[in-house]
Order: C-alpha cells, then structure tokens, then sequence
C-alpha cells in the first residue's frame, strides 16, 4: 500500500472541487464581463475567494507530503 495515499486521496479531491468551481463560474463571467451583470461580478468574486481558500489548502497539503517524505 502506498504510504502516501491518504495524501493523494485529499489533494486529488480538492483539485476536483477546484475543477469544478472554475467551470461553475464560467457562466458568471461571462454575464458580468459581457452582460455587466452587477450580480454574476458579485458571484465570480466569491468564487475567486473559494478557489484562494482550495489553493491554499492544497498548497499547504503538497508542502505535508512533501516534507513527510524527508
């Protein structure tokens, strides 16, 4: 068994969220940057929140692994 599986279970999972935040907003930037829809800005923005909040989780979970290896 892979001793870092767990790991790589919790990294892959995250970067799915990511994946999946960037096509769900996709739609919203569309609407703000072409539309000027006031409400898709408001939308991407916290999206853009949500996805530094992954990042960072993910940044911070390579970094574990990486030194756990050591």
């Amino acid at each position: 068994m892979d001793v870092y599986h767990p790991y790589k279970r919790k990294i892959m999972d995250k970067f799915k969220k990511v994946q999946d935040l960037i096509s769900s907003v996709e739609a919203d930037v569309t609407k703000f940057y072409d539309g000027g829809n006031a409400a898709a800005g408001t939308r991407v923005r916290k999206a853009m929140q949500d996805l530094k909040v992954l990042a960072q989780e993910i940044r911070a979970e390579v970094t574990d692994k990486k030194n756990s290896a050591k």
